[in-house]
């Protein structure tokens, strides 16, 4: 049986604190179940704003999506996590990832190292939050809920992990490690710095992978999928302009196949939502701040049907 959608939007922009607390309760307003902000530099700080956005809204969870972690010493991030999450009221959402942009690395004057190490040291991380967070030596909310309903004090858990992947070593993280499983939809670009998105069957790939190694676990981790473009219009091409151009030879009827991409008329997008999670699984959307508007009536037809 399909899990019901959660919705999330990434924060991308900095902002003065009353125009960052306006848009965070926007996105309460709008239904968004999570409000995210990413790791990179010239955006948001993670921590400080989501503590930022608790403080603005009552019911959205909060999350990274995904911290950086080799910008992160996991005993100084351990402590970062604990006191966020209390500071939120138990909300908090962590996001993880191994980066991707090696002029941020340069710019913070910390070292990106291949591909094998950025993944053992997020292996590491992993390894030493869960002994950290799980050790009583750090401060903590107290009761977990992925819901609007707390748990008892009896049954609390560990802040949920959210782990983004998408090369097989980084889904047997997953596996072993995530309450949530993020896909991408994309892998590096021929450029550095940049992704190109994967095409459906890719991705089919991808997931059945994440499911044969996740085949042994107690419970099932929720799988997410990032949107990297929203257009409710019935021509969608304009708005497929830059994904064109980006990617010489893509199609329109190709771009708007993407599983990245929801673009068209309110009820084909509607019903591609739902087709992705029957086909893939993904229950979890999240979109990026410039498409939060565009997709807030996507988001409430889809709220609809399953409440009706």
């Amino acid at each position: 049986m399909s899990r019901s959608f959660r919705f999330g939007v990434n924060l991308l922009t900095p902002a003065p604190a009353d125009e960052w607390r306006a848009k965070c309760r926007r996105a309460e307003e709008l239904g968004y179940d999570v409000i995210l902000v990413p790791d990179h530099l010239g955006m948001v700080a993670p921590f400080p704003a989501l503590v930022a956005a608790a403080e603005a809204t009552r019911r959205p969870r909060l999350g990274t999506f995904v911290l950086n972690t080799g910008f992160w010493n996991p005993a100084l991030l351990a402590r970062e996590v604990a006191t966020t999450d209390a500071l939120t009221g138990g909300r908090l959402e962590l996001g993880l990832g191994t980066g991707y942009v090696q002029a941020e690395h340069e710019a913070a004057g910390l070292p990106f190292g291949s591909p094998r190490e950025r993944v053992d040291h997020l292996e590491r991380t992993l390894a030493e939050l869960e002994r950290l967070l799980g050790s009583g030596e750090l401060p903590h909310a107290g009761p977990h809920s992925r819901g609007a309903t707390p748990v008892p004090p009896s049954a609390r858990s560990r802040v949920p992990v959210l782990v983004g992947a998408n090369g097989d070593r980084m889904l047997r993280l997953t596996a072993a490690h995530a309450d949530i499983a993020a896909f991408t939809g994309a892998r590096p670009g021929r450029t550095p710095g940049t992704l190109e998105p994967l095409r459906a069957e890719e991705l089919d790939e991808r997931v059945a992978r994440y499911r044969a190694l996740a085949a042994d676990r107690a419970e099932p981790a929720e799988l997410n999928l990032l949107i990297q473009l929203v257009a409710v219009t019935d021509d969608p091409e304009p708005a497929l302009k830059p994904l064109l151009e980006s990617l010489p030879g893509l199609t329109v009827d190709e771009a708007l196949a993407l599983p990245i991409v929801l673009a068209g008329p309110l009820e084909d997008v509607v019903a591609k939502a739902r087709a992705q999670r029957e086909r893939f699984g993904f229950s979890y959307l999240t979109v990026l701040e410039p498409s939060m508007e565009a997709f807030a009536p996507v988001l409430a037809r889809l709220r609809e049907e399953e409440s009706g």
